[in-house]
């Protein structure tokens, strides 16, 4: 090594490594104004080790449950992904922006105050169940190659496809009148509403198409994701207890037996059972069906595999070696 590459910056003094953190799940309750990256790379610091990831984004103007992958862990966030969420929301009805929330610019503007209550249960009541939604050109679906809002940036007029989503819940609760919402003078009406939907969902997408379907326009002002499968916000930990966290103390994460239980349903394995699954073998099937995954614990209660049935035996999706 060089001489000027060993020489170490009197500015920059070495800080000691965090201990790494054991394999499990972290469920962080991320601040507005943080991209899902920057809490990724917040967690990586403060959890040792830049085997790190996260189960879906939350748009910078979003809080709530962001659901994160450590070691081994990362391995089950595909399966965390594809979960049904649970979102809080404020849908401003009357005002239509080039991104349907917030952020955007405005385009257009309607006296949203001649719309009904009962109208507005015809509203949502269309946009409950299985529906095809076209996403907002802003997302990042990925066209060609490159995201969508990249090009929307770069000046490209962006069509996305219509795909398949659930919204099995969408319950509106107060409804707020806005007399002047943006200094024009025109009065638009705020709705708090409940959703819970299937993955790959936009809730600002679904402002849009509730403003558009009541003919005055909408977006969505405020969005708080409150579950993620079975992680709630309640279970969440914000960024400033993490940052708390004592520097010489492994970050505590969710137990890899912990987390598939709140995500699978659980197959406690025998010895036999446990002890041909790790030497490859089959084992007799779950009972569960075609297409179901099954968390497979050891007698000590540990994770060992992720198992599907097939005909009359179970096929291991994961398997989880112990850690060396």
């Amino acid at each position: 090594m060089s001489p000027a590459r060993d020489q170490r910056r009197p500015d920059r003094p070495d800080r000691p490594r965090r201990p790494t953190a054991p394999d499990g799940l972290l469920v962080v309750d991320k601040p507005q104004g943080w991209t899902s990256h920057d809490v990724v790379a917040k967690a990586r610091g403060l959890a040792g080790t830049r085997k790190v990831g996260h189960a879906g984004t939350l748009d910078p103007m979003a809080t709530g449950v962001l659901v994160l992958g450590v070691g081994r862990a990362t391995r089950l966030l595909t399966y965390v992904v594809g979960a049904d969420k649970e979102y809080t929301a404020t849908i401003r009805l009357g005002v239509t922006t080039t991104t349907d929330d917030a952020e955007g610019e405005l385009v257009a503007r309607a006296d949203a105050t001649a719309v009904t209550r009962p109208a507005l249960g015809a509203g949502v009541a269309a946009l409950t169940g299985p529906i095809q939604q076209v996403p907002s050109a802003v997302s990042a679906i990925k066209v060609d190659g490159q995201r969508a809002y990249a090009r929307v940036r770069a000046g490209e007029d962006v069509e996305l496809a219509a795909r398949p989503v659930t919204i099995s819940r969408f319950d509106v609760h107060e409804v707020r009148e806005v007399p002047d919402a943006d200094g024009s003078g025109v009065a638009a009406l705020d709705v708090d509403v409940t959703v819970v939907c299937s993955s790959g969902t936009y809730i600002r997408a679904l402002a849009r198409d509730l403003g558009r379907g009541l003919g005055v326009g909408g977006h969505l002002t405020a969005l708080r994701r409150t579950r993620v499968g079975g992680y709630g916000v309640d279970g969440a930990r914000s960024l400033d207890e993490l940052e708390a966290w004592p520097a010489d103390v492994p970050l505590d994460t969710l137990p890899l037996a912990d987390a598939a239980r709140a995500t699978f349903p659980v197959r406690e394995l025998t010895e036999a059972e446990a002890r041909a699954l790790s030497y490859g073998q089959r084992i007799p099937a779950s009972g569960t069906g075609a297409g179901v995954t099954v968390a497979a614990l050891t007698p000590e209660g540990d994770l060992a595999a992720l198992l599907e049935d097939r005909g009359p035996h179970a096929r291991p999706a994961l398997v989880f070696a112990a850690a060396t």
